[in-house]
Formats: C-alpha cells, sequence, structure tokens
C-alpha cells in the first residue's frame, strides 16, 4: 500500500534540499525554464512565460491533494546560503500497482555538479523507503546523453527504448530511453 504524506515534506542530504513549491519560486522557475535545452528535453513549452511558471507553482497543491504528482523544488547550499536548483517530481502516479515516474530538470548553471543526481536518490529514496511504491520508472529523450549518465550514475537501470514514445513540440515523434528502479533492488540512502 502507497503511504501518502498529508503534506510535501522538506527533505536535506548533505548540501541538497528539496522542498515544496511557494509563490517565491516563480521567478526562478521562469528565468530557469528560459534555457533552451529545458524546452528541448522535457514538455516545459518552448516560450515559457511568467503565467507558465505561476500555473505550475499555484496547481502543484491540487496534484499533490490528488494523488497525481509529488513534485519538489531542488535547492542547493547551506542556510540563507541555498540556491535555486530545479524541480523534481514523482507523477504518472499509479497507487494500485505501487508505480510512478519521476521527472526533473536543472537550472543550467547548476548542472553538472552531481546536484540532479542527489536528488534523483533522493526522490528515489523517498518514494521506495517511505511512501512504499515497488517500480519507479524516468524516461530521457534517446539524445540526451547527459540526463540517461545522470539516471545512471543515480542508481536506475536501463531497460530499453521506446519508440515513438513523444511527440515534440515541432510535431517530431521521439524515441525515449526506459529507466527504472525497484523497490527489491533498490540501495538505501546512508544517512
Amino acid at each position: 500500500m502507497i503511504w501518502w504524506p498529508p503534506e510535501v515534506p522538506t527533505l536535506t542530504y548533505g548540501l541538497i534540499t528539496l522542498r515544496p513549491s511557494a509563490e517565491s519560486d516563480i521567478e526562478s522557475i521562469y528565468q530557469a525554464c528560459q534555457d533552451p535545452i529545458i524546452p528541448a528535453f522535457t514538455t516545459v513549452p518552448s516560450h515559457y512565460t511568467k503565467d507558465h511558471a505561476i500555473e505550475f507553482v499555484r496547481q502543484d497543491p491540487f496534484s499533490f491533494r490528488e494523488r497525481r504528482e509529488f513534485r519538489f523544488v531542488i535547492e542547493h547550499g547551506n542556510g540563507d546560503d541555498r540556491k535555486f536548483a530545479g524541480v523534481i517530481s514523482l507523477h504518472t502516479i499509479n497507487i494500485k500497482n505501487h508505480t510512478a515516474e519521476l521527472g526533473y530538470w536543472i537550472e543550467k548553471s547548476m548542472r553538472g555538479k552531481g546536484i540532479g543526481t542527489t536528488a534523483t536518490r533522493m526522490i528515489t529514496d523517498y518514494g521506495f523507503v517511505t511512501m512504499g511504491f515497488r517500480r519507479i520508472d524516468a524516461l530521457a529523450d534517446v539524445d540526451n546523453v547527459a540526463s540517461q549518465k545522470l539516471l545512471m550514475s543515480a542508481g536506475l537501470d536501463r531497460e530499453g527504448i521506446l519508440r515513438n514514445k513523444v511527440t515534440r513540440e515541432d510535431g517530431r515523434q521521439i524515441d525515449m530511453a526506459l529507466f527504472a528502479a525497484t523497490n527489491i533492488s533498490w540501495k538505501p540512502l546512508n544517512p
């Protein structure tokens, strides 16, 4: 059975904090999504507006209450020196089958520092150990080598290629690499 917390918790591991999104994140989310790499490899629209960021933050509590998404803002640093680093979530949740899909994007200046890998391990660990999921999937565009490396570094296994899985904004149909971890094979984070 999946245990669903009454609210999105704040999780910390080293210099990485995962916390609920807030109105104060709107500007950071908007600015980060101006980087063309994020819409190139995610479902973020290529012409991302401030209204998109507002909707993204304000819809979060509804998605959480309806058990459709479990989303965190990623921060890097300590205390008052914490900086916005991206967003990560469990979505496409299937309570009956104990499964979820992992999704994320990392702000440009925070890439290549292990932040995404640690955040992925944190949310996956929470999903298995605390919530009771049995399988967590992640999809990465076959051309997004960095994301595939991140997922493997975080402990997910590459299971194959899903042909013509996603339609991009320009109408191209693309293949996605499928990664997954199961509660049986998962090695929990050390405190």
